[in-house]
């Protein structure tokens, strides 16, 4: 996806990665054609290179056709409890696809009749021999980059879950009624007025998932003024839940307030406590990976989110190695002078006399020209 200037400009930004592009499947084709290309200037017969090309094939193929085997005989235990006792289902999962299936039978019909004109019958069964022993050693793992490319295209972190639930179950919820509240509470805070291109739900994300409870004490810049009027809803069976945002006034190096509405995602303290547990056994180095990717599918998530458009800012940052007393409001500043800026472009941009341009830089939560609700 995408991401506007403002984004690649802010100081998370370079630590959030962005998804895989396939170079990897690029790579193998280009390899792919150099190895073609040096066996063409080779004096062998193509027919003896096609001949070597399918036994090697024939030898790959048997490899995965065994390993199904082997995992079969794993799944033929759990056939009710995982595979709702259909065993055409277990063997669909313990398999190859079809094609690799065929493909196997090609390669090795090739590899038996070379092997019939040298008579080096038990070659096949060496081939085996190799393969079960790669097997037995478990040489075959997939390697940390494959794990992570799979279970990333595949949507199947902990961070997509965590990700997906802090946006239905809470950001959907609150988002599109924040500038009603924050209309309603500047009637007695008159100075939100005159910051009204920040009306916006600031969302910290700490990389190393330190939250805290209470942010003034993380700050002493960052003061708690009040509680926007709350959200009240039936939800999943309870009466009258409450949801609600917190103000707060950031100072910045010349002790002048602007007003702010933050609060940390909460979801990264799930990902501190499985870091903790050993029940969770989630690694210090897995627990940075989910987070990026908590971060980044956030993102995507609000930035396809037509309710929530202009009403949030993401916050993705790092703390230094040396402790700064009033990192984090720096840190808030600039995106709130970063919104200013990018309000004054989009008023800028708008030509003269335009009704249907000047309508759409209205306060209103229509989408806006220029987007502003990323970091």
């Amino acid at each position: 996806m995408p991401q506007e200037p403002s984004t690649r400009s802010s100081p998370g930004s370079l630590l959030i990665p962005e998804p895989r592009a396939g170079r990897a499947r690029q790579a193998a084709c280009a390899l792919l054609a150099v190895c073609i290309l040096l066996l063409l200037l080779t004096d062998e017969p193509l027919p003896s290179i096609a001949h070597r090309a399918c036994t090697q094939l024939a030898a790959l193929q048997l490899g995965a056709l065994l390993k199904g085997c082997c995992s079969l005989a794993e799944e033929i235990f759990h056939l009710h409890s995982r595979h709702r006792g259909s065993l055409w289902q277990v063997l669909c999962a313990c398999f190859p696809p079809r094609w690799q299936l065929a493909l196997l039978l090609v390669g090795c019909s090739a590899y038996l009749d070379l092997q019939e004109d040298n008579g080096h019958s038990p070659r096949l069964a060496l081939t085996c021999l190799c393969q079960l022993l790669v097997l037995a050693l478990g040489l075959q793992k997939l390697s940390a980059v494959e794990v992570s490319e799979l279970t990333e295209s595949s949507k199947k972190n902990i961070a997509h879950g965590l990700a997906w639930s802090y946006y239905v179950g809470y950001l959907k919820i609150v988002l599109p009624r924040l500038k009603e509240s924050m209309e309603e509470i500047s009637r007695t805070n008159p100075i939100l007025r005159a910051h009204r291109d920040t009306w916006k739900l600031h969302i910290l994300v700490p990389l190393n998932c330190d939250i805290w409870d209470d942010v003034e004490k993380a700050d002493s810049n960052i003061q708690y003024v009040a509680d926007l009027p709350e959200t009240t809803l039936t939800r999943a069976g309870i009466k009258r839940r409450v949801y609600k945002h917190s103000l707060y006034m950031i100072r910045d190096k010349d002790n002048k307030p602007r007003p702010c509405v933050l609060e940390f995602a909460s979801p990264l303290q799930t990902l501190c406590a499985m870091s903790q547990d050993e029940c969770a056994a989630l690694s210090r180095e897995q627990r940075l990976e989910q987070t990026r990717l908590f971060y980044r599918t956030l993102r995507d998530i609000l930035g396809s989110s037509r309710e929530c458009a202009g009403t949030y800012r993401l916050v993705a940052y790092e703390e230094p190695a040396e402790a700064e007393s009033h990192f984090l409001s720096g840190l808030i500043l600039w995106h709130l002078q970063q919104q200013q800026r990018e309000e004054y472009l989009v008023q800028e941009e708008q030509p003269v006399g335009s009704l249907e341009l000047s309508l759409q830089v209205s306060s209103s939560d229509l989408p806006q020209p220029l987007r502003s609700d990323r970091p």
